[in-house]
């Protein structure tokens, strides 16, 4: 049963896990962007830009959404392969501190917390919606629509919603 004394883990999690887990998520992108000579930027949160440290933008609202803006994604020296990389970054990287933290509590080298159970719990959410085959409601395709237009070679712009 959810207390006012959880009310700090609750604005913990919000506030420091999720946009850690959000971090994680477009630093995949990122990472595999920059790996194929494609530039991107990274918008952690939403509203206004509070300042851009490198590629990321942080906005407002830190811990609110985040995106990223794929510059060069459509050149024609980006094939298939290296844009489903590009795609699937954010859930790789989130799947890979999955299994990092599992392992790290197997090994006993950290202990089961709340905050490393929302980590967890955030990071699978984040992969799950991420890979969903869907448009979102500003039309952009999710990561795993947009991997299944580029398997499907339709176009990765806007996608109707249906």
């Amino acid at each position: 049963m959810f207390g006012f004394e959880d009310m700090w883990k609750f604005f913990l999690s919000l506030f420091l896990v999720l946009p850690l887990v959000t971090i994680i998520h477009q630093s995949g992108h990122l990472f595999f962007a920059k790996l194929f000579s494609c530039k991107v930027d990274i918008h952690i949160g939403t509203g206004k830009m509070l300042c851009k440290i490198g590629p990321f933008c942080i906005r407002k609202f830190y811990f609110f959404d985040g995106w990223c803006e794929y510059k060069e994604l459509h050149h024609k020296k980006n094939g298939k392969v290296k844009k489903i990389f590009i795609f699937l970054g954010g859930s790789i990287f989130n799947i890979t501190t999955i299994i990092l933290v599992n392992s790290l509590i197997l090994q006993e080298f950290l202990k089961p917390s709340i905050l490393l159970y929302q980590f967890v719990y955030f990071s699978v959410y984040y992969v799950f919606f991420s890979l969903f085959p869907t448009p979102y409601v500003n039309g952009c395709p999710s990561d795993g629509k947009a991997v299944l237009n580029i398997i499907m070679n339709k176009p990765l712009e806007k996608d109707p919603i249906n």
